[in-house]
């Protein structure tokens, strides 16, 4: 992996992000990138929504009419991605975060917004290059092995049970 650029857009007045968000999601882009031996330099949007944004958004693109935490719009398919001409970074995808879900998340599981934040990043990024858990069983299993070995990494070691939800 050569670098990735992490382009983040603040599109909610709900929640003030805290100091070090946008560095721990820079980090755990990074991360994601390095643990898959991503070849190449890439590129990502991730944007935070309120509630009623990503439930029109879920509604929109999925037929899931309630709000969610994180969506992933990934841009490539078998390993192949549009390419920045200018830069020619690999163009992987979009993530779509409810802050307001994040912190109500964080409290019902105990723990920091930046741990929520930080899995909610490694989730899609790892849905962004190709990773699936809607069918369950092994591949879900496989995903979530990733997802914490990857937080782990960064110091967000998980405290409790897996979480399992959308």
């Amino acid at each position: 992996m050569n670098s990735v650029k992490v382009i983040i857009s603040n599109d909610q007045k709900k929640v003030v992000i805290p100091t070090g968000i946008r560095l721990l999601i820079r980090r755990c882009c990074n991360a994601v990138l390095q643990q898959e031996k991503f070849d190449g330099s890439a590129e990502v949007s991730v944007r935070f929504v309120d509630n009623e944004t990503i439930h029109t958004l879920n509604a929109q693109y999925r037929n899931v009419d309630r709000e969610t935490d994180v969506l992933s719009f990934p841009l490539g398919e078998n390993g192949e991605y549009d390419v920045n001409l200018d830069t020619g970074a690999k163009i992987l995808g979009d993530i779509v975060i409810s802050v307001e879900k994040a912190v109500e998340q964080a409290k019902a599981y105990n723990h920091s917004l930046q741990r929520e934040i930080g899995f909610l990043t490694v989730h899609s990024m790892l849905h962004l290059l190709g990773y699936d858990h809607e069918k369950g069983g092994i591949e879900e299993v496989h995903m979530r092995e990733k997802e914490e070995t990857v937080l782990t990494k960064i110091g967000l070691k998980r405290d409790n049970s897996y979480y399992m939800g959308d």
